[in-house]
């Protein structure tokens, strides 16, 4: 028996291992090409010797063009700390959901979260609000996330659990309700406010500047930080909510607090770059079986799993159409959309039928 349990655990820490250094190869190979490709092409080195510049440290690599130095710090290093951050932020979102729901399919764009922050954000611009900055903005994504998902949470919870039907259900109501609301706006706006809406449905980093890119990585940092704290509970929670308040988890406190990490969390990236579907879902599962369903290190490897696959997602954005640039949100739903099919099914086969 010992011998088993050993064997078992040397197979998670070289799993553990394999998975941090394929993380880290993907993360530099993703933020070196998305530096260096785009209209105006630029040499490693000199993003190399930019960064080293920055740092203090004068070398021989650093571009003396004001061209390509501005082109990397107020275009390309702003779009991909942004795409880290809201990765990582969508990705710890989706596992804080799947943690509390106790349900694979919980996603926020799949049950209505990141439309109701863009039904929010699309509030804000419309009424004027924006005018009074982008925390304005974010502050309505919020609200508009928050009341998104207290309603799943208390449409889709019967007899203890949540039903998978209820909760497709709920999600297809609220998707449709905010895309109403959205069309309303859409309507009564102006040509600039238009524009604008029509870029939170399709999702996109174009355009990120770094006081945006603060305001997202402190609202992620909170909710990735209180989500690593409440990950023990979120283990206990897994043994059916029973078990979880013998051993002392105040159960409803708990997913009140997870709801509105959630809604923190996905107000803040739609606010900034729109509805960014599937990431959220399709992360937390891929990290669940390389590494297990302990949370605590699932949710730090989905926020770097995350901001991976948005890095990725929006060099291929960029790249795929010469001088284009395709909404992020049409690639991550390429990919999570069958990923979507297939938990779906699984979970049909798994529980006999569709609740």
């Amino acid at each position: 028996h010992r011998r088993v349990v050993a064997a078992r655990s040397v197979n998670h820490t070289l799993r553990g291992l394999t998975l941090t250094l394929t993380l880290a190869a993907l993360l530099l190979g993703g933020i070196v090409a998305s530096a260096v490709l785009g209209q105006l092409p630029i040499a490693p080195a000199e993003v190399g010797g930019s960064l080293l510049r920055a740092l203090g440290i004068q070398n021989e690599w650093a571009p003396n063009d004001s061209i390509v130095e501005s082109t990397l710090w107020v275009v390309r290093f702003p779009r991909i700390a942004m795409a880290l951050v809201v990765g990582a932020a969508l990705a710890v979102a989706g596992a804080v959901m799947q943690a509390i729901f106790g349900n694979p399919l919980a996603e926020p764009g799949v049950v209505g979260v990141s439309s109701g922050a863009a039904l929010g954000a699309a509030t804000a611009i419309v009424v004027g609000v924006a005018a009074l900055g982008d925390s304005a903005i974010a502050l309505f994504a919020f609200v508009g996330g928050l009341l998104a998902t207290l309603l799943v949470y208390f449409v889709s919870r019967a007899n203890g659990r949540t039903e998978v039907v209820t909760l497709l259900l709920t999600g297809i109501a609220v998707n449709a309700f905010a895309g109403a609301g959205l069309a309303f706006l859409l309507f009564v706006a102006d040509s600039g406010s238009r524009e604008q809406i029509v870029f939170w449905q399709l999702g996109s980093l174009n355009g990120s500047r770094w006081s945006e890119v603060l305001i997202v990585t402190l609202v992620t940092a909170v909710g990735l930080t209180a989500a690593i704290v409440l990950a023990r509970p979120y283990d206990l929670l897994a043994l059916g909510e029973r078990n979880a308040r013998h051993l002392g988890v105040n159960v409803e406190r708990l997913r009140i607090v997870s709801i509105i990490i959630v809604a923190l969390l996905t107000g803040v990236a739609v606010a900034f770059c729109g509805i960014i579907a599937f990431v959220g879902l399709v992360v937390p599962h891929a990290m669940r079986m390389v590494i297990g369903p302990a949370h605590r290190s699932l949710i730090v490897a989905s926020a770097v799993g995350g901001g991976v696959l948005l890095v990725l997602s929006d060099l291929l954005a960029r790249s795929v159409v010469a001088g284009g640039d395709l909404p992020i949100g049409l690639l991550t739903s390429l990919v999570g959309g069958p990923f979507f099919f297939y938990l779906l099914f699984r979970q049909r086969r798994q529980s006999g039928g569709w609740a």
